[in-house]
């Protein structure tokens, strides 16, 4: 089969299209055919910081062909999504049971890689909030592959009003289309009105200006893996609060509450209330290229692979 991986950190240049063997599923694994491939900025990011090589894993979509030893409510021929924590960029990838998820009839592989991961952590996110219905909520990196998810669900979990945050005013007609009533560049001084809560996304440099457009009593939820700092005496004055997510810790310790948000995800998708979008498709040879456009922010919804 064929494989994307790396032998040196850097940028997407280091990405190099190899033959391996096929896997074998083990304990607890299912043998995924892959037929698409979410490319997420975590991912990007540790190919250019991580010092020594790792596999590419990531969000895939495919048909199980093998299943290994004590797997239960999976077959050959199951369609399936998930995340995969070893190669995920390649024609089959091994899939643990535990984080596979069912694609219903009426949806694509492609459309499962830019629903199902990306929405976990929006809605998770957007859960940590507790939004309440009326409020006005604030989505940064609103164009990305989750910002674009969580820009919607604000809408569905009750927002009157959503306030989108991006990198360049160009994605503005893309984010309003989502149904953003405002769209604003990082840039601006102003975000416009502010926000009951916001999720951001971003981090970094962004996370005082996320915590700015906060109004007096709200919340703040980052998730980013960006990173950033803010004053304490800008929580004490606004008494606004700060709010850290993270999926893995949802996975491993709320299982329930995490299978819960995978069918919320696909009810509402199957309702036409959330609509995933896919910004290009690239072949596996091209990955290069797929990750050149998430790591320069350029895309608007999702990137995805296609082995």
């Amino acid at each position: 089969m064929r494989r994307v991986q790396y032998e040196r950190s850097g940028g997407p240049e280091v990405l190099e299209l190899v033959s391996a063997e096929v896997p074998t599923p083990g304990p607890g694994e299912l043998l995924v055919k892959v037929d698409a491939i979410g490319v997420t900025l975590p991912v990007v990011r540790k190919v250019r910081e991580q010092r020594e090589p790792i596999a590419l894993g990531g969000e895939v979509a495919g048909e199980v062909v093998a299943v290994g030893e004590g797997v239960d409510g999976y077959a050959e021929g199951y369609r399936v999504t998930g995340l995969v924590f070893g190669h995920g960029y390649a024609e089959y990838a091994l899939l643990s049971a535990a984080m596979a998820s069912p694609i219903p009839d009426g949806a694509s592989a492609v459309d499962a890689v830019a629903l199902v991961r990306s929405g976990l952590v929006a809605l998770g996110a957007l859960d940590a909030a507790k939004p309440q219905e009326g409020e006005t909520a604030l989505i940064t990196a609103a164009a990305s592959g989750v910002g674009h998810l969580a820009v919607q669900l604000a809408r569905v979990r009750g927002a009157d009003r959503v306030i989108g945050a991006v990198s360049h005013l160009d994605k503005a007609e893309f984010v309003a289309g989502l149904g953003a009533d405002e769209v604003h560049a990082y840039r601006q001084e102003s975000w416009g009105a502010p926000a009951d809560y916001a999720l951001d996304a971003v981090g970094g440099e962004l996370l005082g200006p996320a915590l700015a457009a906060v109004a007096p009593g709200g919340r703040l939820v980052a998730y980013s893996s960006g990173g950033g700092t803010i004053e304490a005496y800008d929580l004490l004055v606004g008494a606004k609060s700060v709010i850290g997510f993270q999926m893995a810790r949802i996975f491993k310790g709320q299982p329930d509450l995490y299978e819960q948000w995978r069918q919320e995800l696909w009810q509402y998708f199957a309702s036409g209330q959330l609509r995933p979008a896919v910004h290009a498709e690239f072949a596996l040879d091209d990955a290069a290229q797929a990750h050149q456009v998430v790591e320069s922010r350029a895309n608007l919804g999702k990137v995805v692979l296609i082995p």
